[in-house]
């Protein structure tokens, strides 16, 4: 598959990266996915009950313009369910939990079919042990129907920054699942919230064999992959 951007839409006051919050200029900026959530996930973070996500969620649903791909960033089985009957199609289901928080969560995707982006949240002492996890949950997700699976490494979730490195620059390992690849690195604490080192990660990323680039400047990134592909550019 080409290399797809995901941009990032905040519908939250209190994103790490402050830009994203509530930034409508990404809903029109072409991206070829809109990864839309209503709960921060910085560090720390206290989790937002789906009633309330849902009320974040609802008007900004509402006023989008039509022919968009989306992506709802929730842990929330019921957030999904209602975004779905709101927007009359199916959406694409972006769970850093990878459906453990809500045991309803896999199975709505596996009897709806959704595409599901299942993230890897926790650390790890060697790096085989993120590509174990995802040999595991496919075991599990399968068995209730979910075949449509994207793989997020979960950079900047449980790791350290060497261990988001080493991820990053080892992601071959992870493109051997014979899954696609999210990465998501923009404005990150490993990138020290820097344009300039989001720019070298991304071009680490697509190295690596990344299908995804989750980003909160989708212009920037598809300059990126343009002159990734065109060495001549760089």
């Amino acid at each position: 598959m080409e290399v797809q951007i995901m941009g990032i839409f905040n519908a939250t006051g209190d994103s790490f990266y402050a830009p994203s919050r509530y930034n409508a200029s990404v809903l029109v900026s072409g991206a070829d996915i809109i990864d839309i959530g209503a709960e921060s996930t910085r560090p720390g973070y206290k989790p937002v009950p789906a009633a309330e996500q849902w009320k974040r969620l609802e008007p900004v649903l509402k006023s989008l313009p039509s022919g968009l791909n989306v992506s709802i960033d929730t842990t929330s089985a019921l957030v999904i369910e209602r975004t779905m009957q709101l927007l009359g199609r199916k959406v694409i289901v972006n769970d850093i939990s990878a459906g453990q928080d809500d045991p309803a969560m896999l199975p709505l995707a596996g009897r709806e079919g959704l595409t599901f982006v299942a993230m890897h949240r926790g650390g790890f002492f060697q790096r085989g042990e993120v590509a174990d996890f995802f040999r595991n949950w496919r075991l599990k997700a399968e068995d209730l129907g979910v075949t449509d699976w994207i793989l997020d490494p979960g950079f900047g979730f449980g790791k350290d920054i060497a261990q988001n490195w080493e991820l990053l620059v080892n992601l071959r390992e992870l493109k051997a699942l014979g899954r696609p690849v999210l990465v998501g690195v923009s404005m990150k604490r490993m990138t020290c919230a820097s344009a300039y080192a989001t720019e070298k990660a991304h071009l680490c990323a697509l190295e690596g064999g990344a299908d995804i680039l989750r980003v909160h400047n989708v212009a920037a990134a598809r300059a990126t992959v343009r002159r990734f592909h065109s060495p001549s550019m760089m």
